[in-house]
């Protein structure tokens, strides 16, 4: 059966903005992405949009436990993201898309850990992203990278096409807790 993309992305934007409105208890930090941390590693996170999940305590731990902080940086769809140092207290700019990201001359840095936004995914830790192709050409661009999730458990859904492309995440992390194949 071939699941229409678009449609799902709609379903689980609808879903997960109704969720949002029931107040959800915040993402914890599991021990497992603790344990990963480290004094040095470059951990990239993101600003929230709408009802995505706040990777905010998850950013906060790296701080905690002398990681260095990066923030996506988007110009053009043909162009690829890049991940820009980022000070928890420094001004962030308007992007494309509604992005709030730092200024287009803040260091680049290789991220070590790359939290990730997500629409939906599967117990297969496949993911759905909003279709514009930023995170999975990262992936590729950053292979080594670990690769986690961010999102709300009712984001979780029973099965996700896969593309050639796609890069499975390493794990994800909900209200309920850190998924790991």
């Amino acid at each position: 059966m071939k699941i229409d993309k678009p449609a799902l992305r709609a379903h689980i934007r609808a879903t997960r903005d109704a969720f949002v409105a029931s107040n959800p208890p915040p993402i914890k930090v599991p021990d497992a992405f603790t344990a990963r941390l480290s004094h040095g590693l470059t951990v990239t996170s993101y600003v929230p949009m709408g009802s995505e999940a706040d990777p905010y305590p998850l950013a906060r731990a790296a701080v905690e436990a002398g990681c260095v902080l990066a923030l996506p940086h988007v110009t053009v769809r043909s162009e690829p993201m890049r991940f820009l140092s980022w000070d928890t207290e420094a001004t962030l700019e308007a992007g494309p898309f509604g992005l709030s990201q730092p200024a287009a001359n803040a260091i680049e840095l290789r991220p070590d850990i790359i939290l990730t936004p997500l629409l939906a995914f599967d117990a297969k830790l496949d993911r759905l992203g909003q279709g514009a192709g930023y995170y999975d050409r990262a992936f590729a661009r950053f292979p080594e990278a670990w690769r986690i999730g961010v999102a709300w458990s009712i984001q979780q859904v029973e099965e996700l096409p896969v593309e050639p492309w796609d890069e499975p995440l390493h794990a994800v992390v909900t209200e309920q807790g850190w998924i790991t194949r």
